[in-house]
């Protein structure tokens, strides 16, 4: 049974939540506030994948998302929130967070989302634990990616769209091929924007000049192309 974090302080929501989720077959922990959830992630070492809400009474997810991420926790984050703005949905994602979907939601949504982000977490192939490209060298076994010497933090779907493009290198892939890999159905869980952030942020840690990419190149009319 995969174990899940709810951070939410609606109780409300948290009851419905709950029922559905374990009604779906997934392990949960709950937390009202920051303070609750820092002490279940120390507690509780292997969690499969987070739902944190944005708006908390001692603060908000994304700041405990980042304090992940900055500890090298690479574990699925979704954003559970009221704001549907743009800035929201890109703070969300810079921050490290995989997904992210506004209330109201529908909890069949919420499960298949779940469901898929979890598919997408497992980075360990069958038959392949190296990808490399020429100083960039990423080990899928541990899921750590370095350049040159230096190591690189990721988070999980930046990680996977970098290990998408490896295994495609040289071949252009349209957006819609990416999208659907990565999120399951092409566009129905996020949008362009939200590739093109990831994709920007990719190019920020690998590329000498992210402006004027060597590496992972776009191309006009079709989409990207990663070039060793």
């Amino acid at each position: 049974m995969q174990k899940l974090l709810l951070l939410e302080d609606d109780a409300s929501l948290i009851d419905g939540l709950a029922y559905s989720l374990k009604k779906n077959g997934f392990d949960i922990e709950i937390a009202r506030n920051l303070c609750e959830a820092e002490i279940l992630l120390t507690r509780i070492k292997d969690f499969d994948l987070l739902l944190f809400d944005v708006t908390l009474p001692d603060g908000n997810g994304f700041t405990l998302c980042e304090k992940l991420r900055e500890s090298g926790n690479l574990v699925p984050i979704i954003f559970l929130t009221a704001s549907d703005e743009e800035t929201s949905v890109i703070r969300g994602l810079d921050c490290g967070g995989d997904d992210y979907i506004t209330k109201p939601f529908k909890l069949g949504e919420l499960c298949s989302r779940i469901r898929a982000l979890l598919r997408r977490s497992n980075r360990n192939d069958a038959g392949e634990s190296i990808l490399r490209s020429g100083g960039l060298y990423v080990n899928l076994t541990e899921g750590r990616v370095f350049l040159g010497e230096d190591p690189i933090e990721f988070t999980s779907a930046e990680y996977r769209l970098l290990c998408l493009f490896l295994k495609n290198s040289g071949r252009v892939l349209t957006r819609s091929m990416i999208l659907n890999k990565l999120w399951d159905g092409a566009g129905n869980f996020v949008d362009d924007n939200t590739l093109s952030v990831y994709v920007r942020r990719l190019r920020e840690k690998l590329e000498k000049n992210p402006s004027k990419p060597e590496h992972l190149k776009t191309v006009r009319g079709f989409g990207y192309q990663w070039k060793e």
